[in-house]
């Protein structure tokens, strides 16, 4: 350390201060991958239930793919090797927790980057190949303290920038690829630009909506942060070795903002999210907690299960889907032959209590007397066996740059159920097929319609509507992912290039 010390201050003394600024960074800066040193994992004895037999367990993807690798010091070749950065809660981060889980099953090592909030899915826990590495969330001031959003905003960018980039660059070994969800851009493009640069990584950005897009729906769209937001990350997206986009529509929009050739990965549900027979429903309903109490009801078909699942944020007005059930409600009076509706709503979000105390106060006004609205936070299993269970999905997601999908859609089709919902954004038709699998709305008025075409009537329309949600589960995200991720990393399967 002496002499480091030494040849620093000799720089000094002779090139100046900026030299030696480069010099130190040189000297001090983290450690880059190596393509001629891929990463090795130790075998262990099947006695130990060590690495080796967890990857036994895996199945043969992962099995085989490092029994390719062995070497006669009995260790275990990983030669592709990625970094999978959320600037978020990893557990409600699901396209991100399935490209680790496409990753490792293809016997590939993985650092999960990210905010550990929720429970990760059962197939990622304590997996051998995966490594998770948790951030520090920001001061409690910068979250929810009084300070306004011009000022609070920034000094959070600044705490999160560098605690990234300490995780990123000096709690990890470095790797082949990072892979990083945006949004959120800031900090987390410039971050992820500097240390791929210092450690010879390939960055991908994996765009699920636009980041200056998502900040508009709070300052406006001519707002001076917004504008910088936009500059930002066309600038330090193009940088990057390689994209991926949610939807075709964003794919062509990225490649006329930011100059690069982006590819589609469609989200496609997980295996926990499959349509389940008359008894596994029955059992589902009685089982878990917000239904338990009407399962009875739902299962003689004079109630109807809703499910709605949110992040409660401004691009989600659940005033819509209360203006409807409030009408719906009233109609009910009318039109005995309509059945009640047990709503239930899940996720987290800053938005939750506003609409909590809307709901109870329409209680209090006997609006909702046909209509009973329940929230829950589920477990994943728990939630695939709701959506599977119910009879309509509702999604109030509304695009802020009318380019993604919302993955709670995927999910909803994976499990068999068809869905209603806003579809005033250009993507729309990549996924909900209108009569087909679901209907689109965009008002209150024209929800409160489709409730009641749909739930009024003899159910043939429900009917038609079931089987093409059931025909769309049949499309998984292995064979989507495996056709596109899976070349870009190299860990794609032979029938992926036909």
């Amino acid at each position: 350390m002496d002499s480091m010390w030494a040849v620093t201050l000799f720089v000094i003394t002779t090139f100046g201060s900026g030299v030696a600024v480069v010099v130190l960074l040189l000297i001090l800066g983290p450690t880059q991958y190596n393509p001629y040193r891929p990463g090795l994992i130790q075998e262990q004895s099947q006695q130990d239930g060590g690495t080796f037999t967890a990857l036994k367990n895996e199945g043969k993807d992962s099995y085989g793919r490092f029994s390719q690798g062995r070497n006669t010091t009995k260790k275990l070749n990983s030669e592709t090797t990625v970094q999978v950065v959320v600037l978020g809660d990893i557990g409600r981060s699901p396209r991100m927790q399935y490209h680790a889980k496409s990753l490792v099953e293809q016997g590939v090592r993985v650092q999960l980057v990210g905010y550990q909030e929720s429970d990760l899915l059962p197939e990622l826990v304590q997996h051998p190949l995966l490594q998770v590495v948790p951030l520090s969330p920001p001061p409690r001031f910068l979250r929810d303290g009084p300070l306004p959003f011009v000022v609070k905003g920034p000094l959070k960018a600044l705490h999160q920038a560098w605690d990234l980039y300490q995780a990123l660059a000096y709690r990890t070994p470095a790797t082949k690829f990072m892979l990083v969800q945006n949004p959120p851009a800031v900090p987390v493009l410039a971050v992820a630009q500097m240390v791929c640069f210092q450690r010879n990584t390939r960055l991908v950005v994996d765009w699920h909506n636009y980041g200056w897009s998502i900040l508009a729906l709070k300052l406006g769209k001519s707002h001076p942060l917004v504008f910088i937001s936009r500059i930002y990350e066309s600038v330090f997206s193009r940088g990057a070795d390689a994209h991926l986009t949610v939807t075709d529509a964003m794919a062509r929009d990225v490649a006329t903002r930011v100059s690069v050739r982006p590819r589609a990965l469609h989200d496609r549900p997980a295996a926990a999210f499959r349509p389940i027979s008359p008894a596994e429903r029955s059992e589902a309903l009685a089982y878990l907690e917000p239904s338990s109490q009407y399962a009875a009801d739902l299962l003689k078909g004079s109630w109807k299960l809703l499910v709605s699942s949110t992040s409660w944020t401004a691009d989600e007005d659940f005033s819509v889907l209360l203006h409807a059930l409030v009408e719906y409600s009233a109609g009910k009076k009318s039109v005995s032959k309509l059945p009640n509706l047990l709503v239930i709503i899940t996720g987290k979000g800053p938005q939750k209590e506003h609409y909590l105390r809307e709901i109870a106060k329409l209680n209090q006004d006997r609006k909702l007397e046909h209509v009973v609205i329940q929230t829950a936070w589920l477990s994943m299993k728990d939630y695939a066996q709701l959506l599977a269970s119910a009879d309509l999905g509702v999604c109030l997601h509304q695009s802020s740059s009318g380019l993604d999908l919302p993955m709670k859609i995927v999910d909803m089709f994976g499990a068999g159920l068809p869905v209603l919902a806003w579809s005033k954004y250009e993507s729309f038709g990549e996924l909900v097929k209108e009569g087909q699998n679901g209907r689109g709305f965009e008002s209150a008025e024209a929800l409160q319609q489709l409730l009641v075409e749909l739930l009024a009537q003899d159910g043939s329309q429900l009917r038609a509507l079931k089987e093409g949600a059931v025909q769309e589960s049949h499309r998984r995200w292995n064979d989507e992912w495996d056709a596109v991720a899976g070349v870009l990393f190299g860990v794609h399967s032979e029938k992926a290039l036909k």
